[in-house]
């Protein structure tokens, strides 16, 4: 592999759930990357990032280069949280840490009442970001704390709504998205450092190919779009 961007063949390949996104929008995001990590002296790595903007509702993957340029990787349609309705939060927007002091773990694939697996099929990993501050969808609003985590959703009534509001304030990723994140460890710098010193974790997948760059942040970012633009749809 020679450096961080050749992943983006992977992308296409392995996730069938892709947005066509122009370049200049690709800057937008990248700016807001550079602006939110400017003060943090950082290696090479991959960022997540997610535009909650009701107008666009996409994940993108970028790879900081040793120049701190950011290079797009690919982009997907996600659903943050949905505001009007008891106990759903507004997606909190800032720069969260994956680490291993909030451990993930993976779904069980089990229904609730409504028949409905909430963080998909069995074995989907759920990352998790730990408590954070988020406003309030329902009642007076206000501040509230709630449990940030990024994850996979039911995969045959909820993920084709993906690319609109539906979550209680969680990320709602595609399956193979989530696969792909997992098993290129773009979110596992942290991880990677322990296990460098001899820890093991059970959450880990054995298809693992990690690659030099682990990261370790996911970016939430609102750019007040008032419209979805015109490209950002499903390949």
């Amino acid at each position: 592999m020679l450096d961080g961007e050749s992943l983006r063949q992977n992308y296409a390949r392995e996730v069938d759930r892709r947005l066509t996104v122009p370049e200049d929008e690709q800057q937008v995001w990248s700016l807001r990357l550079s602006q939110l990590l400017a003060d943090r002296a950082l290696a090479p790595q991959y960022v997540v990032l997610v535009d909650r903007s009701p107008f666009i509702q996409a994940v993108a993957i970028y790879w900081m280069a040793p120049d701190r340029t950011f290079r797009f990787i690919g982009a997907s349609p996600v659903s943050t949280g949905k505001p009007g309705s008891f106990d759903h939060f507004i997606t909190p927007t800032g720069l969260f840490e994956h680490t291993i002091s909030n451990p993930d773990f993976r779904a069980e694939g089990t229904r609730n009442g409504n028949g409905i697996r909430g963080y998909g099929r069995k074995g989907m990993r759920v990352y998790d970001f730990g408590w954070q501050q988020a406003e309030r969808g329902w009642g007076r609003g206000g501040p509230a704390t709630m449990r940030l985590q990024m994850h996979a959703t039911d995969p045959d009534r909820l993920e084709a709504r993906l690319g609109s509001r539906q979550s209680k304030g969680c990320i709602r990723i595609p399956a193979t998205l989530n696969a792909f994140i997992d098993r290129h460890a773009i979110l596992d710098g942290d991880y990677e450092q322990a296990i460098a010193v001899g820890q093991s974790f059970w959450v880990l997948s054995r298809e693992r190919e990690p690659t030099p760059w682990s990261g370790r942040f996911l970016v939430v970012v609102d750019t007040g779009g008032t419209s979805r633009p015109a490209l950002l749809k499903k390949k």
